[in-house]
């Protein structure tokens, strides 16, 4: 009897989710990405070469793996097509690995030209978008009026659905956003050249699935971005624009919620976020520089630095509870190795309270101020660990203490970039 395994994000994303996934690639037979779009990235380093993967899921570069697109997903065929075509050239795809679903909705051009318009007008309350689309791509999506994968199957529908949605998108850029307009052939003629090319791809992905699980397959699914980004549960309006959390890979695969067995967190060591929106555990601008230059924490798909902080337990421990994690993976522990000192958060201070439990109004967020407990750093190298005994007593204890205030249980360390540096403490699969 197969299992399937869900890793979501513990924090603000960026936790590292793509390495985890190659490892556990191993141990599946299908890998899918149920949500986001190509706002994320995921890099995993093999052998001396760093891949950085926006839609494809991890699981892309371990031969005979089928790795799907769910219907979570908005897919820009443009950046998926160039996306093949580099993992081709790299030796690390074949025609026969990837399936896109039918219900995954397109973002069209209009989307990422209205993404960024609207920030620009936000000003100084802009959300801090990476300006893909990503966001109007999922307006359009619960406003029924989106574009999907399948439509690009069949000229008149594709063409019939674009002029339609032209009519209201020029007039709404023209009218309100001050920006020019798109022609309808142009755009047409774009996406019919690319439907050619994602074509074959294009799959009744949710029945594959079903087909799938009762074959016994080992199904590992992946997501993007973290818990505190998600549309509903995250430290809105700060977040994403999709439901980034383990319940999602049911709705975003199309597989029913009793086949998931298990689910998988993953956090860093410390704590970072990109973008706008509040952060608790963020360090001085000195301090943060250090981390950040150590950790190389700058964005796989905007380049953009990533703002640094202390482990977060009272985020951590609301993620835990909202996915019902299992089991914690923990990356980038060799990061802290240096580090004389190392803090944890393990409650917040607001208007003279101590709060242990994560306070989803953002005003309240934003004033918190976090309650540390200290802890001696290690000063010893634990980027050649194999096990968890192989670690220095101090970071075992760490760890042991983020276990306590977490309430799940560590069950892998990442302890450098490459595949083999990580310590498998339970594999999900086995």
């Amino acid at each position: 009897m197969g299992r399937r395994v869900v890793v979501v994000g513990a924090q603000w994303g960026d936790e590292g989710k793509g390495k985890v996934v190659d490892i556990l690639t191993e141990f599946a037979d299908i890998v899918v990405r149920f949500q986001g779009g190509n706002n994320a990235g995921h890099t995993v380093t093999v052998g001396n070469m760093q891949i950085i993967l926006h839609l494809v899921p991890s699981g892309i570069l371990h031969p005979g793996k089928t790795c799907v697109i769910g219907c979570g997903v908005v897919v820009d065929p443009g950046v998926l097509i160039e996306e093949i075509e580099t993992l081709k050239q790299k030796g690390f795809f074949t025609d026969n690995t990837l399936l896109v679903s039918r219900e995954a909705h397109l973002i069209m051009p209009y989307h990422k030209k209205i993404d960024l318009a609207k920030e620009r007008l936000r000003g100084k309350r802009r959300i801090g978008t990476t300006g893909r689309g990503i966001g109007p791509a999922y307006e359009d999506k619960v406003s029924r009026c989106g574009i999907r994968c399948g439509d690009l199957l069949n000229e008149e529908v594709f063409r019939e659905k674009l002029k339609i949605n032209l009519l209201e998108k020029n007039h709404y850029m023209i009218t309100i956003l001050h920006e020019q307009g798109f022609e309808l052939h142009e755009i047409y003629h774009e996406y019919m050249g690319l439907a050619e090319k994602i074509a074959p791809y294009i799959a009744d992905t949710s029945i594959y699935l079903a087909d799938a699980i009762e074959d016994g397959k080992n199904i590992l699914f992946e997501g993007a971005q973290g818990t505190l980004l998600d549309v509903d549960h995250g430290t809105y309006p700060y977040v994403t624009s999709s439901n980034t959390v383990a319940g999602e890979a049911a709705t975003g695969s199309g597989i029913g919620p009793t086949s998931i067995d298990s689910v998988i967190g993953v956090a860093k060591a410390y704590t970072t976020r990109v973008g706008e929106g509040p952060f608790p555990t963020e360090l001085s601008e000195d301090e943060e520089e250090a981390l950040r230059e150590r950790g190389g924490e700058y964005g796989a798909t905007t380049g953009r630095p990533r703002r640094c902080g202390w482990f977060d337990a009272v985020a951590v421990r609301y993620a835990a509870k909202v996915n019902g994690m299992d089991g914690l993976i923990l990356t980038k522990l060799d990061v802290l190795d240096n580090l004389k000192e190392i803090k944890i958060c393990t409650a917040y201070r607001y208007n003279g309270e101590t709060l242990s439990t994560f306070p989803q109004d953002v005003s309240i967020l934003q004033r918190c101020e976090p309650i540390y407990e200290t802890l001696e750093g290690w000063l010893e190298d634990t980027s050649s660990a194999k096990r968890f005994e192989d670690l220095p007593a101090r970071a075992q204890r760490y760890i042991r203490r983020i276990e306590e205030l977490v309430g799940v249980e560590v069950v892998m360390i990442s302890v450098g970039r490459e595949r083999k540096q990580a310590i498998t403490v339970k594999n999900p699969f086995l």
